[in-house]
């Protein structure tokens, strides 16, 4: 197909509000990066880099769009092989913050190699998915969510149980998408809400906190409680259309904790108030319908399946973040893509959105 034929068969809408969300994510950080005092409003550097970061995304962006994803089938491999060396190194050279040991220190900047493990577990998922159009019995699916199970154990030891379950449900999403064998389906939804209840002894103390905490938010108001009642009564305060850029109590006071990162749209529903918290519901319902659609249009079994591992992970993502701000859901430490403050995050998404305009650029190139 002629270069110029496949630069019109770019996802627009996708590129739309993929720039569109990032725009709005800088405005709020700038907001949730600044406070207020004697001196009047000081911004913190959280603002600056996350915009160098994002201008190295961009790039990133555009270089996954132009790289045929076809060549990923065969790259999957050694890139899963190294993020497991990274994975290994955490715990021995790895840069502690706040408790967890998640970060490889390179000086110039930090890598947190978790983020990349998303990348190549769903490059190893859809290599190992497409081979075949067969739906998986025991065998196949034991294979398939082994690719997620080793990255998963070294990432809940760092500890980070929040991006760990992104790795098992962006897999699971794949499987399901491809589908399998219904009595393999049958014992799994059987057995799987009969284990869950087990997994509350493999939780750290912090962890079991944070459930109770959700399920009873005044037993720990200044403890584990306090950070989801600043955040309801941030979002709560700005009631419908909210206080008014950087006029947000709650985020310029410092009572919101983690306001540039997990709890970054509670500093937007203060200051834009339940018309801008729709607004942005809205404007991520349009990014993943974008990216839904390249699913369903794919004509290439590595690319639809690796587009909809895509899906599910910015949908789990978004679901996770937003339930947990509002109350709905325990604090798992989960950012909201191109909202919150992160830049090997925010690089991924870049990276994996390019990926997704990869396959829609080339979906044609193929037969039903």
């Amino acid at each position: 197909m002629p270069a110029t034929r496949r630069y019109l068969r770019i996802n627009w809408g996708l590129v739309f509000a993929t720039l569109l969300l990032f725009a709005v994510g800088m405005v709020n950080l700038y907001s949730a990066s600044g406070s207020r005092g004697e001196g009047g409003f000081v911004l913190s550097p959280f603002y600056q880099k996350q915009m160098l970061w994002g201008l190295g995304g961009l790039a990133v962006m555009v270089a996954c769009m132009l790289f045929d994803y076809r060549r990923l089938e065969r790259l999957s491999l050694p890139l899963y092989l190294v993020v497991l060396v990274l994975l290994c190194m955490v715990p021995l050279v790895g840069k502690t913050v706040y408790g967890a040991k998640r970060w490889i220190d390179l000086g110039v900047m930090n890598l947190q190699p978790s983020e990349l493990a998303k990348f190549a577990v769903l490059m190893m998922g859809a290599r190992l998915l497409c081979r075949d159009e067969e739906p998986l019995g025991w065998k196949r699916l034991f294979h398939v969510l082994l690719v997620g199970l080793v990255p998963f154990a070294f990432i809940v030891k760092q500890p980070d149980l929040g991006t760990g379950l992104t790795v098992i449900v962006l897999l699971g999403g794949m499987v399901l998408f491809h589908g399998v064998k219904w009595r393999v389906l049958r014992v799994c939804l059987v057995v799987i809400p009969l284990m869950l209840p087990l997994g509350w002894f493999a939780l750290h103390d912090y962890q079991r906190e944070r459930v109770l905490t959700f399920l009873d938010p005044s037993r720990d108001p200044r403890g584990a409680g306090y950070h989801i009642i600043q955040s309801q009564i941030a979002i709560g305060s700005g009631e419908m259309f909210g206080k008014g850029f950087l006029a947000g109590t709650q985020s310029q006071l410092r009572f919101l904790p983690e306001k540039h990162t997990d709890f970054a749209i509670a500093v937007l529903g203060e200051e834009w108030g339940f018309a801008g918290c729709m607004a942005l519901i809205s404007l991520f319902s349009l990014f993943l319908y974008s990216m839904y659609a390249t699913v369903r249009d794919s004509r290439e079994r590595f690319g639809s399946t690796l587009a909809a591992g895509i899906f599910f992970y910015f949908f789990w993502q978004i679901i996770v973040n937003i339930g947990m701000v509002v109350g709905l859901m325990p604090v798992v430490g989960m950012p909201l893509p191109f909202i919150s403050y992160g830049g090997t995050a925010l690089v991924m998404n870049y990276a994996l959105v390019g990926v997704v305009l990869s396959i829609s650029m080339r979906q044609f190139a193929f037969q039903n």
